[in-house]
């Protein structure tokens, strides 16, 4: 590699940065360093790459983050044990009690869980706000506001949140903002180039992309933040194994053609499905009438894999319809080669139920999949007629 890996393309960065042939054997995939222990050339003096314990560090687990912070056009990448321990990490670190953050009124089940239920324990208070609207976040401003917790596109109803504008609100008012990027992935959008401080992942998606493996990541270019980050991860021990560092490694490789695969997909899916007679209101930002359409066209490479869409006939016909696709499995997570099709309500969204984030009953979320689409097209019209 070249000194400066920025220079090469996305996809010859996913394949080559921290990725260097093995200078022993010369074997071009990275080797799976599965060992605890390391051998120190005296007391308190370890070798290169300081490896001394693989809690602390792994060359497996390093040359995912070199890659990682390649991807995000970082400057430091932590891989963690999964998406919600990458997210806690940074709410620990970034929070103390009486502090406060603001959430959008879109956000990821699990994340609000863990707010609602575990750090407003610890003395955190948080408020939520539509992150589309700038003028709302503003007014949920306060003096003890430590960080912005943005989703774009959000979990699950696709909106859209301006991350450049989001960013400057939150440095004005001394914050920081933090971006899960899991839906769109490097490859579509780079968050840290649009002034954000912290970028988030769950690995497990888009980054593996073969439902193998579960993981996490966090990107930043403060070297303070990722020097207390590594503090906090191998303090608590919340680190992926060798193995798994290494699937989500050869997941990046192709994450590129991947995700042009899954984005013309969905694309197509979408604008099948918002002419659909028993399909109400579709969730997509690349359809033109998305609300967030144009902003998505400029923060955006393309639209991504995931839609949404909401049954004419309510809850029980949106059921009927997940339990009767064949080619859409019935399952939670996403951003794997195969399509999945999930009810947010009773799934993946079941924690705010009863809350301000409580999403419609009638709402089915797909992740598309790299399958022909004519075949995914069909499986998702005999499904809908049938209801």
């Amino acid at each position: 590699m070249v000194a400066d890996p920025a220079s090469y393309g996305f996809e010859t960065r996913a394949i080559h940065v921290g990725q260097e042939p093995d200078p022993r054997t010369g074997a071009v995939i990275v080797p799976i360093y599965q060992t605890s222990t390391y051998a120190q050339d005296g007391v308190g003096g370890t070798r290169e790459g300081d490896y001394e314990y693989s809690r602390t560090a792994n060359p497996t687990r390093t040359a995912l983050e070199q890659a990682l912070a390649a991807l995000e056009n970082g400057k430091h990448a932590l891989a963690f044990a999964s998406g919600m321990a990458a997210s806690d990490a940074v709410l620990r670190v970034a929070l103390r009690p009486g502090d406060h953050l603001i959430l959008g009124n879109d956000v990821y089940g699990g994340t609000f869980r863990l707010i609602d239920k575990v750090l407003t324990e610890w003395g955190v208070n948080y408020s939520i706000a539509s992150l589309g609207d700038l003028d709302e976040v503003r007014s949920a401003m306060r003096p003890e506001t430590k960080l912005i917790w943005c989703e774009s596109p959000t979990n699950p109803l696709l909106g859209i949140a301006d991350i450049a504008a989001l960013a400057e609100l939150a440095h004005v008012g001394g914050a920081k903002l933090v971006v899960d990027n899991t839906f769109a992935t490097p490859y579509l959008q780079t968050p840290l180039e649009l002034g954000a401080d912290v970028v988030v992942h769950s690995t497990t998606k888009y980054l593996g992309g073969h439902s193998d493996v579960v993981g996490g990541a966090v990107i930043t270019n403060s070297d303070e933040l990722r020097e207390r980050l590594f503090f906090l991860r191998n303090s608590a021990g919340a680190v992926p194994s060798p193995f798994d560092a290494w699937l989500t490694l050869r997941g990046l490789k192709t994450l590129g053609v991947r995700m042009e695969r899954h984005c013309s997909n969905a694309e197509l899916i979408a604008e099948t499905l918002s002419k659909h007679p028993k399909v109400d209101r579709v969730y997509y930002p690349g359809l033109a009438e998305h609300p967030g359409h144009s902003l998505a066209a400029k923060q955006m490479r393309r639209f991504g894999g995931m839609v949404s869409f909401t049954h004419v006939d309510g809850e029980q016909a949106a059921l009927d319809v997940a339990s009767r696709t064949k080619l859409f499995i019935l399952a939670e997570s996403l951003g794997g080669v195969e399509s999945l099709i999930e009810h947010p309500g009773r799934m993946t969204h079941a924690s705010v139920a009863g809350s301000l984030l409580q999403v419609p009953g009638e709402l089915l979320r797909l992740s598309v999949g790299i399958e022909d689409a004519h075949d995914l097209l069909e499986d998702l019209r005999s499904a809908l007629d049938a209801s």
